[in-house]
């Protein structure tokens, strides 16, 4: 095995998850993060954890989509136990086909989604983390050997977590003391209020209220959103490829929406539910490490130079105590390129510009 399993494994369950002895932990494995498996339980052995293992194979999902034929039970009882009686969550990613999903109606797919809710608000009531194990089918659909890939995700996994949360803590003061975010570059123009809101400096441990390996970036909940804005980072959302997403917004709602390719996606998206119209997340990319688009979310968020904004379920962490953020039964990023002829600005002032921080060298001359 790859050493750097070992060291992905431990830098999950030490460094993201905090899992100690005792925990209760649910293990979701993809079919190909085998080997990721294998090493994460071994760690968990060690720390003297208890998991339940779950076969995550998309192939699994899809059958049992593809035969239902009657309405969705609402958040079966078993299954909501499992959830609310866990420390911890990890989800290892890693199928062999990313785009398994990709038959099963949309209609399907939303009435599923909506009948967890209650499931899936159980688990992220945990110290649940999602990351990624390098297989064969992501670095195909990244356009990249193998190895290449390996080398890849390891540089964006086995980083010193700590000094890149000392960076992001910057972005996370501005936005913390802000009122209102502007994004302007071609084709977009968009005003977001982030006044009450707390920022999350995503260094990629639950200490942090971070639940991905890799992370880097910072986000926020983002309301009364205004304007127009444009995605032009491909990406594979439910296996299907969306790019060039136009959307408008009008009193915090989107009014329009269009897409190169991938339009069909779009439009279930936003008619999953009433939240599905209204953002749920803007989140800046931190994570150099990450320097190129593989069309995996999961990476390609926390890339530098990058803006990131979901539609759907606002984090509770973002939210002050006792209030209740946006709903919906989907959260679904979508990426801007910020490396040219853009800026971000936070009350009037520019923070960003062309991928460069205000205190980063460079930033005048961007």
């Amino acid at each position: 095995m790859d050493e750097r399993v070992r060291e992905h494994a431990t830098v999950l369950v030490d460094w993201s998850a905090r899992i100690d002895a005792g925990d209760d932990v649910v293990v979701s494995v993809g079919p190909a993060a085998h080997d990721l498996g294998v090493a994460v339980l071994e760690v968990l052995g060690e720390r003297g954890a208890n998991p339940v293992i779950i076969n995550a194979a998309t192939e699994l999902q899809s059958a049992y989509l593809d035969a239902r034929e009657r309405e969705f039970d609402e958040d079966p009882a078993h299954e909501l136990a499992l959830y609310r009686n866990a420390d911890s969550v990890l989800l290892l990613g890693g199928g062999r086909n990313t785009a398994e999903l990709a038959d099963v109606p949309g209609e399907t797919r939303q009435e599923y989604r909506r009948s967890r809710a209650g499931i899936r608000e159980a688990r992220m009531d945990t110290d649940w983390v999602s990351t990624q194990h390098p297989t064969r089918s992501l670095a195909q659909q990244a356009g990249m050997s193998y190895r290449a890939y390996q080398d890849f995700v390891y540089g964006a996994v086995l980083r010193d977590w700590e000094a890149l949360a000392g960076e992001m803590d910057r972005l996370k003061d501005v936005l913390d003391d802000g009122s209102e975010v502007r994004l302007i570059k071609a084709e977009t123009d968009l005003t977001m209020a982030i006044e009450g809101r707390t920022a999350v400096n995503s260094a990629a441990s639950v200490a942090y209220d971070s639940h991905n390996l890799p992370s880097g970036e910072v986000f926020t909940a983002p309301y009364a959103t205004e304007g127009t804005v444009l995605f032009d980072v491909p990406m594979t959302i439910d296996g299907r490829r969306v790019q060039d997403v136009r959307l408008t917004f009008e009193d915090g709602e989107v009014v329009d929406w269009s897409a190169a390719q991938g339009e069909a996606v779009v439009t279930e998206t936003v008619e999953t539910d009433a939240g599905a119209r209204r953002l749920g997340e803007l989140g800046i990319g931190m994570n150099r490490g990450i320097d190129r688009v593989t069309d995996n979310i999961l990476f390609d968020e926390k890339m530098g130079e990058t803006v990131h904004l979901a539609l759907g379920r606002a984090y509770d962490a973002t939210l002050p105590e006792g209030e209740t953020g946006n709903q919906s039964a989907v959260h679904v990023d979508m990426i801007t390129d910020t490396s040219e002829d853009a800026r971000m600005l936070v009350d009037d002032e520019v923070v960003q510009r062309n991928g460069r921080f205000r205190w980063e060298d460079g930033f005048e001359d961007a």
